[in-house]
């Protein structure tokens, strides 16, 4: 090839590089800006009002928050008896929490022993039993009853005798037939007959029977009056059967365990632990809030009274509260913590412990939203007499849902499992 071939082949190789070098016009003579257009795509990001990435990143959060959002019409809400209130700050309670333990009411609770030696016969009750006052728990087969029967029968026939020579001797010292010494000496004859009949009566009614049913010893079938019925003193229930069928049994023996014990659970006591350093901080009266383990609330009291004496051994005095117990939330021997109010706090905010709910593993509260509620997780502060403050979460003047969050949990759950949300 000639040296003018080969200046030929380079020339139409600048020329080649020259063109690839240059701009693209598009259609109307317009060459778009690389950096400025560039600009452009971030400007848009950021949507026509200006928000930057931030609030960008917010949406789709709200975005994705949107399936925690238990949608519910007004109708449903009234049915699950939902309450909506305002967050707002008041003074809350400051508490002392103690360990207590539940006990029965001995005010409430009947130990029943035999009153009359003989053999268990029948069996009415067993434990756990729920029994009604009167009600018969057992039946006793005793001679020493029967014995004591035919006693009061002989002194009554006695009495009866001796009440109708009285009446006579005295008709006779009217019409002066008779003298007054035999007149004195019917009326003491009378006298000791009555004495003798009425201790016999009482020892009838130590024993169990009542006044209708000696009313009816006179009348009663072969084999009756040895029969004692053991009955319940009081309402409740039968947490003790110490006898069986066909046993022996004593009456006046101090060293015998009851046959029955009989509790009425309605009401109990819960005997709270105070330590020594406390007792000057609880008073009788001051309220008191009982938790489980768990921290979930079981039921409001009132301290009743402090007793004076300090435990040698655990150094602590015993603080007692009646319980209202008509639900059976309470059990004997059960281990609880006493929330004792002690005084009140600055404002803080506060709300029903009942309005927060555990959501994923976090302690949140139902707010409304669009045209349902969602879900907002809280920092719960102390607690007192059923309110929480609320540290971080919710601030004064927001909604929430103050009564019915437990039903939203509920349908919030419910939806998750079967992997939808909306109403």
């Amino acid at each position: 090839m000639t040296q003018s071939h080969l200046n030929g082949l380079f020339l139409a190789f600048a020329l080649l590089l020259s063109a690839c070098s240059q701009p693209v016009r598009q259609e109307g003579g317009v060459t778009p800006n690389t950096e400025h257009a560039h600009d452009d795509v971030r400007h848009d990001d950021h949507g026509d009002d200006g928000h930057d990435d931030h609030d960008a990143h917010d949406d789709d959060d709200d975005h994705e928050d949107d399936g925690d959002v238990v949608r519910i019409d007004a109708e449903a809400q009234t049915a699950a008896g939902i309450e909506i209130a305002t967050a707002a700050t008041a003074p809350l309670s400051q508490t002392l929490s103690l360990p207590a333990e539940i006990r029965f009411d001995a005010d409430r609770m009947a130990n029943l022993s035999p009153r009359v030696s003989g053999i268990v016969a029948r069996l009415y009750a067993g434990e756990g039993d729920i029994v009604r006052r009167g009600d018969r728990l057992a039946l006793i087969q005793s001679r020493e009853l029967a014995s004591l029967k035919a006693e009061w029968q002989k002194a009554k026939t006695r009495e009866s005798l001796a009440r109708k020579a009285l009446t006579r001797e005295e008709a006779l010292f009217s019409d002066k037939i008779t003298s007054e010494a035999d007149l004195q000496a019917a009326r003491a004859e009378f006298e000791a007959a009555q004495a003798v009949s009425d201790a016999a009566e009482n020892e009838l009614h130590a024993a169990g029977i009542s006044d209708a049913a000696l009313q009816r010893v006179d009348t009663a079938a072969d084999g009756d009056n040895a029969n004692s019925f053991l009955l319940a003193p009081i309402a409740g229930r039968v947490v003790r059967r110490a006898v069986a069928l066909g046993e022996t049994v004593s009456a006046g023996d101090a060293g015998a365990a009851p046959l029955f014990t009989i509790v009425d659970e309605s009401v109990v006591w819960a005997d709270i632990a105070v330590f020594k350093d406390d007792i000057g901080r609880v008073r009788d009266g001051a309220p008191v809030t009982l938790r489980d383990t768990s921290g979930q609330t079981l039921g409001n009291s009132k301290i009743a009274f402090v007793l004076p004496i300090i435990d040698e051994r655990s150094r602590t005095a015993t603080a007692r509260i009646v319980v209202d117990n008509a639900d059976r939330v309470f059990r004997p021997g059960q281990f609880v913590t006493a929330d004792i109010s002690t005084g009140q706090s600055s404002p803080v905010l506060q709300i029903p412990e009942s309005a927060v709910q555990t959501v994923e593993g976090r302690a949140s509260v139902f707010m409304p939203y669009e045209d349902g509620f969602k879900p907002v997780p809280v920092q719960t502060g102390q607690r007192s007499q059923g309110q929480v403050e609320i540290l971080a979460g919710l601030r004064a003047g927001d909604r929430f849902v103050s009564a019915g969050s437990f039903t939203l949990k509920s349908q919030l759950e419910k939806d998750a499992f079967g992997g939808g949300h909306d109403h």
